[in-house]
């Protein structure tokens, strides 16, 4: 089969590797049909993840139909649509019993596919804990309704669950990128006062305010202000970073209120500091890590209710074949990408 494979630091190839087959009675295969590239490949790429595996399929957002599963598997059958999860979990472990699935004790837990596993920018992929790791799309959701449940969309809704998002809040959602957009997806279903969308790139902004006109937009050089002149408490009551810089760190605990709560969502390249005498006084609570991806079958609940549409993150369409490509036109923001459709079965 073709699978899209990091080789060293800096170089991804196309190469033709053996179809995976079930190592394990809670493995399942899955014949990818559309998959779509993250940032997070990029890090991978560029040495960001020192884990990552030289020689494994990279890939973690992906959608497919089920072509084998183990004796053990209960939850899909062969024949079956699926969304696959961005982590790898056992269910059993003290972590999973909480819902912390990034933090799964298994070998292969946590963030694998695609990382210390091969993924799924290939024909086929090996989905260990398959009970966990898939979900069923309904008849009614598309390959491309359904293709970020696993990873972005699993995170913004992860990040609005985690900021416990009230009703009189005011929200300042820092980067909009496509995981920024789909933490602003998840964070309108909890029905804030107001939501403001801090983003540098003008192209950004512009598809922001033409999707979701009743979202306030601003540059970074402008937040502070905009914050203030329009919330009610002298900042927001939740911040959510999204875009993973030094610059974009600071502001999001600038532009918090005394006692908000700021979510870091963003993946850092190098560590932030906690200027912890200038924001003394602030009581603010942070709140990190990886996305615990346990609500696949809620968010896609809520797409065949029509309450989220990730659709328009769309703006490319490429075959396999020309995955490279696809690479290139994301990475370098060109043609104001945003997100890249992959046709694994051209």
């Amino acid at each position: 089969m073709k699978a899209y494979t990091y080789i060293e630091h800096g170089r991804f190839e196309l190469l033709n590797k053996p179809k995976p087959a079930l190592q394990d009675p809670r493995d399942a295969i899955v014949r990818v049909t559309l998959a779509s590239i993250c940032t997070s490949d990029l890090h991978i790429k560029h040495g960001s993840v020192p884990r990552a595996v030289e020689g494994i399929t990279v890939g973690h957002e992906m959608v497919g139909i089920v072509e084998e599963v183990g004796s053990e598997v209960r939850s899909v059958k062969a024949g079956d649509r699926v969304t696959v999860n961005v982590e790898t979990f056992c269910g059993e472990c003290f972590f999973c019993k909480r819902g912390y699935v990034n933090n799964c004790t298994d070998p292969d837990g946590g963030w694998a596919l695609g990382c210390r596993i091969d993924g799924g920018q290939a024909e086929y992929v090996r989905v260990p804990h398959a009970d966990q790791g898939l979900n069923r799309i309904p008849d009614t959701v598309s390959d491309e309704q359904a293709l970020f449940v696993g990873d972005i969309l699993a995170t913004g809704y992860w990040a609005a669950k985690i900021s416990e998002i009230a009703p009189d809040d005011t929200v300042l959602i820092i980067g909009a990128g496509p995981t920024g957009i789909c933490t602003l997806l998840c964070a309108r279903l909890k029905r804030p006062k107001r939501i403001i969308v801090c983003e540098k790139s003008p192209e950004r902004r512009q598809f922001v305010r033409e999707h979701y006109p009743e979202v306030l937009t601003v540059a970074p050089e402008a937040c502070r202000e905009a914050v203030l002149a329009n919330s009610d408490r002298g900042g927001a009551d939740v911040v959510l970073e999204v875009a993973g810089s030094e610059d974009t760190f600071r502001l999001a605990w600038e532009c918090a209120r005394p006692n908000a709560t700021v979510v870091i969502v963003a993946l850092y390249d190098r560590p932030q500091v906690l200027p912890l005498p200038d924001m003394y006084g602030k009581n603010l609570t942070f709140k990190t890590g990886g996305v615990d991806g346990c609500d696949c079958a809620e968010i896609l609940r809520l797409i065949e209710a029509g309450e989220i549409d990730t659709t328009p993150l769309i703006t490319h369409r490429y075959p396999f074949g020309r995955i490279a490509e696809a690479y290139d036109l994301f990475e370098n923001r060109r043609d104001g990408a945003i997100k890249v459709a992959i046709d694994c079965t051209e």
